[in-house]
């Protein structure tokens, strides 16, 4: 005895308790409630269905979905036994579990409750865009599949070329797959590319894609260098818990002996902290030549942290700690890098005011050198002590703060630092043969508290003319301990005050010029500030204002130091010429021109200090060099930046930088250009002239070659130079590059590495690095 229902689409909700059934759907609900669990409803739909009573089945026909417990199975025709309590799918079936996997066949049986199923010849997409092609596959518990002569692999999104073959796959007799242990395991497996077997594997097992963390070894990399033998890197990762875990790497050397990292990782609900060692008994301490590098004992410590004390406070730290200078050169596969420089700090942030506490320790890595032609008398020799000369700086304190409200209808600011500074060695030079000595820095301890207020109103006229007047003072208290009495141009007392009021009005109008396609906008700024003379020039140490770079950056800061051992001084006019053009296609073009004028008092820039650092700035003079800047985006791949000094008297470039990149078609490049004048001031009696290149073309789909050059042009030497070919796609990635360095001061003329990388996606990366080639 049959009973059917046939039309367009039918669509039956079963729930075993609440079921509004209809004529011959009375009995269908009644026949499949047996399979529904307790609190999971099942819908079908399709185009007839038909109840056999005799044989006791339920037959649905023609474009059938059955939704369950949010899996989804498609089918031409789908059969329920229900004496057996099997659902039979047939014809082009597509069965979507509810953890997103896609399996595609023709032909698959199903539990009542899909927990357990087997089909012949089916595919397996999971999220994790991988996928198993089997012979046969049978599904137990829900949680099992076992997979006969099957294939694992990955696949492409549909963006890429359809039908793309895998480059790679893994084949075995048995694949199994356990959901709930996450693990998939391969028995007699061969491991192809491009279809051809190159390793057997008897027994291979590895992670779900799912999984991110699960203990077990992590793909090995080789090592090939000169002065350490070859090698090979074996890493083990310790999935300890949810919120800690530890990776172990074990290197045998075939020169230098077993080189041991180890890092330690917890992460708590408030931060994260690292604790990482490294380090190895060199079997051959003699093939380095460097300071203590030829030592047996060789390695380094580390340690991060981030935590979140509040809302608003965060502590952290990166400290690091190397036997030699030359440790992470000569170990460069060390997971943690050079570390330099440590730094502790705790930080505060609201939306007005910050207040950040740090200390910072710097381990050099330049070895010791000698050039007697810059020593200056009674110091160490230029290169020799490094190490000593550099600070232990601890603490330094810096605070801003912004108020609410409105003071005289303006915005004003506090700021304040605490710096200080000890070093154990004068670090001194000389330009003239010894007789006159420059200091980068002074044995002893200094220290600095500076605090400056900052008011400032900006005002628009009817014509769109902007005034802005400002005004500031600021105050400093130098702490001056255990000087060196060699340094005579330091003043001997051990306390000294320093203020320095200033006012000052800035002007700015923009005409704005509109045009069919864009538009464009003029705009001439002037601004003055006006201050007494900065006191006590070349008395006072100056460790974080000797770099003086005047651009179009710095124009119109009203103080030009980079930091607050010096204070600008004297009465200062700065003006230029600012211009932007803006098409509505998206080309944007902005230039800004000016120059500096000191018109009173005593110019801080023309008074050296004890390193000496501004007479070459361009600022040394009434009237200072021209700069100017120039930007262009096109929108489409093409930018170009440059930032140029010129000299005041006849034009000639003191400084210029500038860079450009492009995107055109395959090809993508950056070139970068850096010319610096003489600077006989500080020693520097040649120009520098560099030039910086890098580009990459894509080759066909997933092929690329790549490769840069440094070149001094004033030497006409290459600095450094690489190449490579690389091929990315999304299952599988490769790069051979070769690289020469010509900067490094280790002893050796060229450091050329040979650097070979394979990634393959799910199962892991590795790579051979050369080290050094001589």
């Amino acid at each position: 005895m049959l009973a059917a229902v046939s039309a367009v689409a039918i669509a039956v909700s079963l729930c075993p308790k609440s079921v509004a059934p209809a004529f011959a759907q009375e009995d269908l609900t009644a026949a499949l409630s047996g399979q529904v669990a307790p609190d999971a409803d099942l819908l079908l739909e399709a185009t007839e269905i038909t109840y056999d009573f005799d044989r006791d089945l339920i037959v649905a026909t023609g474009d059938v979905q059955v939704y369950y417990d949010g899996n989804t199975v498609q089918a031409h025709q789908i059969v329920f036994d229900r004496k057996s309590q099997q659902l039979k799918a047939v014809g082009n079936v597509i069965f979507i579990e509810k953890n997103g996997n896609v399996v595609r066949t023709e032909e698959m049986t199903l539990s009542e409750d899909f927990s357990e199923g087997f089909a012949r010849a089916l595919q397996i997409d999971t999220t994790k865009r991988t996928r198993f092609l089997a012979e046969t596959a049978r599904r137990e518990g829900g949680n099992v599949t076992t997979i006969e002569n099957g294939v694992y692999t990955v696949y492409t999104k549909p963006t890429t070329p359809p039908n793309k073959p895998p480059l790679w796959r893994v084949r075995a007799e048995k694949i199994i797959h356990n959901q709930q242990e996450k693990v998939i395991r391969f028995e007699n497996a061969a491991f192809e590319v491009y279809g051809k077997p190159i390793a057997y594997l008897p027994y291979l097992s590895m992670p779900d894609p799912s999984v991110t963390r699960k203990s077990g070894f992590l793909m090995p990399e080789g090592i090939v260098n000169d002065k350490l033998g070859y090698g090979v890197t074996v890493p083990y990762y310790w999935a300890l818990s949810p919120y800690y875990d530890v990776t172990t790497r074990i290197t045998p050397l075939t020169k230098q002996g077993v080189f041991t990292d180890l890092e330690y990782r917890h992460r708590f609900s408030a931060g994260q902290v690292s604790f990482s060692g490294a380090g190895l008994l060199q079997a051959q301490p003699g093939e380095f030549s460097t300071n203590r590098a030829d030592d047996r004992l060789r390695g380094a410590v580390n340690s991060t942290a981030s935590f979140n004390l509040s809302k608003n406070w965060t502590l952290g730290w990166d400290v690091t700690y190397k036997s030699d200078r030359a440790f992470f050169k000569d170990y460069s596969f060390t997971s943690f890098g050079g570390g330099d420089p440590s730094e502790i700090y705790l930080e505060g942030r609201t939306d007005r005011n910050a207040l950040s506490i740090k200390g910072y320790a710097f381990q050099i890595s330049q070895s010791d050198y000698s050039d007697s032609e810059f020593n200056a008398n009674g110091f160490s020799p230029v290169g020799s002590s490094l190490q000593d000369k550099q600070p232990l700086v601890l603490p330094v304190i810096d605070y801003d703060y912004v108020f609410a409200d409105p003071i005289l209808a303006g915005e004003l600011s506090l700021t304040a630092n605490f710096t200080s500074l000890t070093r154990d060695e004068t670090d001194a030079f000389s330009i003239n043969g010894g007789t006159t000595a420059k200091f980068r820095g002074v044995d002893g301890t200094f220290s600095r508290f500076s605090a400056k207020s900052e008011w400032r109103k900006t005002f628009i006229d009817p014509l769109g003319q902007s005034f802005t007047p400002f005004a500031y003072v600021r105050g400093d208290l130098f702490f001056l301990a255990s000087p060196d009495a060699d340094v005579t141009a330091l003043t001997g007392e051990s306390f000294v005050g320093r203020a320095m009021p200033a006012a000052g009005l800035e002007y700015r109008y923009p005409f704005i010029a509109t045009f069919d396609g864009g538009n464009q906008i003029l705009e001439p700024i002037a601004q003055i500030v006006a201050r007494p003379d900065e006191q006590r020039i070349g008395e006072l140490p100056n460790d974080d204002a000797q770099s003086i770079v005047f651009d179009t950056t710095t124009l119109f800061d009203y103080d030009k130091f980079s930091g607050f051992d010096r204070a600008e001084g004297g009465t200062r006019l700065n003006v230029g010429l600012n211009y932007k053009l803006q098409f509505d296609s998206g080309y944007y073009l902005s230039a800004l021109f000016g120059r500096s004028y000191h018109l009173a008092g005593e110019n801080s820039y023309a008074v050296p200090d004890i390193l000496g650092a501004t007479e070459d700035s361009g600022l040394a003079s009434g009237l200072s060099d021209y700069v100017g800047s120039l930007y262009l985006d096109t929108q489409y791949g093409i930018k170009l930046g440059a930032q140029a000094r010129f000299d005041k008297e006849d034009f000639d470039v003191n400084r210029l930088q500038a860079q450009a990149s492009g995107i055109y078609g395959p090809v993508v490049t950056s070139l970068a250009y850096a010319f610096l004048d003489a600077q006989p001031d500080v020693g520097i009696d040649e120009p520098r002239e560099e030039l910086l290149g890098s580009t990459s073309l894509r080759l066909e789909e997933n092929w690329r070659l790549f490769g840069s050059m440094r070149y001094d042009l004033e030497n006409s030497v290459v600095v450094q130079n690489g190449v490579g070919v690389g091929y990315d796609d999304e299952g599988f990635s490769l790069s051979v590059s070769y690289a020469e360095d010509r900067s490094r001061n280790d002893g050796d003329d060229v450091n050329r590495t040979l650097y070979f990388r394979i990634g393959l996606r799910t199962i892991g990366n590795t790579q051979v690095s050369s080290g050094v080639l001589n």
